[in-house]
């Protein structure tokens, strides 16, 4: 049985050196399995020793506190930064990251705290993934304001605003359009220098890459692989604008593994337009069978 899905990783300190290394990682974006929830720190710890075993570089999770639409809003959905401490305490090389952070559900300077904690407590395997947020059930449902989309990218900026300053020398005030901060005080700072990787979520091309090409050194896209190629080359030419090297950024693509697919193949076609990091959920990854496909049958294709 063959699966098929995709994203990619990379950090400040390693910024592809791999030429031609496709790296690979595992998002888990459902908990309702057999004997849910009783089980499921187990079922977790089983499925990321697994996945570390088989040679993926990392793991990810959703941030939401409901299940998607696409699913059932009322099945099993945990809170991302929990669950990415519980994960980096029974792993020891996988990046862990939010796939990605809605930036209206935390408060910046709050957001940064959690992100730090757990790069420290990792031992410097953490991912800073933030988007502009998009599920406006979730927000209305548990009292969390949803504003315009103009602003919630202006929330968006400020918040990598504020995560630069608290991780750099200046522990002053900050002071923007919606945050106003007295102390910018981050103490442990990260392990990663000088932070961890900023990934930018999303596919659009006047906002969202604009973004990624002034801060960020990872990006998450979606499509297929000439979808990407166009995405690519407008990332390259706000990378020029911003007088930024494209070839600090890692490209990320995500989807789902489904049975019957060639993967191999799929992957191939991504890594040939410029995808460095392919990461995929599957469906029935509580039996670890699609981990233990990748080890076998994937992953080595690309060692």
């Amino acid at each position: 049985m063959m699966f098929a899905g995709f994203v990619l990783q990379s950090l400040l300190n390693s910024a592809i050196e791999e030429v031609g290394m496709l790296k690979f990682g595992l998002q888990i974006p459902w908990f309702s399995w057999d004997g849910s929830p009783a089980n499921h720190r187990t079922v977790l710890k089983d499925i990321a020793q697994a996945a570390e075993e088989a040679g993926f570089s990392s793991l990810w999770v959703m941030d939401h506190f409901f299940q998607l639409p696409k699913r059932d809003p009322d099945l099993d959905m945990h809170e991302g930064y929990t669950l990415l401490g519980y994960l980096a305490g029974v792993t020891e090389t996988l990046t862990l990251g939010t796939l990605v952070t809605g930036v209206t559900y935390r408060r910046p300077a709050v957001l940064v705290k959690q992100v730090t904690s757990l790069d420290v407590l990792s031992g410097g395997r953490a991912y800073f993934g933030i988007g502009a947020a998009w599920f406006q059930r979730e927000h209305e449902g548990l009292g969390i304001p949803f504003p315009p989309l103009r602003e919630r990218f202006e929330l968006l900026e400020e918040t990598i605003q504020v995560a630069l300053q608290m991780w750099s020398d200046d522990d002053g005030i900050f002071k923007s359009k919606h945050f106003t901060m007295q102390e910018t005080i981050c103490s442990p700072q990260p392990l990663q220098d000088p932070h961890p990787p900023i990934m930018i979520g999303g596919n659009g091309e006047k906002k969202t890459l604009r973004l990624v090409a002034r801060y960020a050194q990872a990006c998450n896209l979606f499509g297929g692989p000439q979808d990407i190629k166009h995405k690519l080359d407008v990332l390259k030419t706000h990378c020029a604008t911003e007088g930024r090297e494209y070839s600090e950024i890692e490209i990320t693509r995500l989807s789902t593994a489904s049975p019957g697919s060639d993967f191999v193949a799929a992957c191939k076609a991504h890594e040939a337009v410029g995808v460095h990091h392919m990461i995929f959920n599957a469906p029935q990854i509580d039996t670890l069978e699609p981990i233990k496909h990748f080890g076998k049958e994937v992953i080595p294709k690309f060692r």
